[in-house]
């Protein structure tokens, strides 16, 4: 089941300095995703913090894919800026994600963030998102693309640009407060209805 995935950086840090940092994250996420098995759907890296959105394929692949990009990419950044101690803050926040309801929806508010935060005017100028593989087709071999983004339309390009459009729409209201609400809580992204059954089945 899909999961809206955030890790900050201890105290609000900086996690990334400049372009090879982000280069450096994504090559470990590219790595362990296939170690332990864990689709990735989409992705920000921030200044201060990352969102994924994915899909683990067993019960312990998102602790363990987490743990290990975690700590191979602090190690990387304590070396490289000849700094001890702690980059994360703590465990990464996570949330069940209703993928009917809500999946394209957290797709869109995780590429909306660099835009959000002032950072760029439009999406698509924000190189460190999966926004531009979805809106305009790029490929990554750590790219799993969603079945509810792919069934979004059948003929690629229709989907992009129909893609384009539903990211330049707005949101219903609280949506993206919800969508932060419940991934920093803990609690299930959905329908009354599937927030139910998760806590039934999960005590989420």
């Amino acid at each position: 089941m899909p999961q809206h995935v955030i890790q900050r950086g201890n105290n609000r840090q900086m996690c990334f300095q400049d372009p090879a940092d982000r280069g450096a994250y994504l090559a470990f996420l590219s790595k362990y995703r296939k170690e332990h098995e864990v689709d990735i759907h989409a992705w920000v890296l921030m200044d201060n913090h990352t969102h994924l959105l994915v899909t683990p394929r067993k019960d312990d692949s998102l602790s363990r894919f987490m743990k290990a990009l975690g700590q191979r990419y602090a190690q990387y950044f304590n070396f490289k800026y000849e700094r001890t101690g702690t980059l994360w803050e703590g465990r990464f926040k996570s949330c069940l994600v209703d993928t009917e309801s809500y999946f394209l929806q957290c797709q869109r508010y995780i590429e909306l963030n660099p835009v959000k935060a002032g950072m760029v005017d439009n999406p698509e100028d924000y190189r460190w998102s999966s926004y531009l593989y979805h809106a305009y087709g790029l490929r990554a071999k750590w790219h799993t693309p969603h079945d509810c983004y792919l069934n979004y339309q059948p003929d690629p390009d229709l989907r992009q640009a129909s893609y384009r459009s539903f990211v330049a729409s707005s949101p219903p209201p609280g949506t993206d407060d919800l969508i932060f609400y419940t991934a920093i809580s803990g609690k299930a992204l959905g329908t009354e209805t599937f927030r139910e059954e998760m806590n039934t089945r999960y005590g989420v």
